[in-house]
């Protein structure tokens, strides 16, 4: 079975369905188990549901901030 260190460095593979059916037995099975690796993998499905949701596009005052606070940084440097 699957240690819960295993699992995470399995997770991103397992929720993109990367997983070769003996790998998603063992994930499966571990999660039967643990409670912590359940509650760890639904929040990883909430954090790709919000990254999907962000803009693909660049943001210009974004940008614009983050050309200042480099060049703030050089200055104070």
């Amino acid at each position: 079975m699957l240690s819960c260190k295993e699992l995470v460095a399995h997770s991103s593979d397992y929720l993109d369905a990367q997983l070769r059916l003996r790998e998603r037995i063992s994930v499966r099975a571990h999660l039967a188990l643990c409670w912590r690796c359940r509650r760890f993998l639904r929040q990883m499905r909430v954090t790709q549901g919000v990254l999907r949701r962000l803009p693909e596009a660049a943001i210009p005052e974004l940008e614009a901030l983050t050309a200042r606070l480099a060049e703030l940084r050089k200055q104070n440097s």
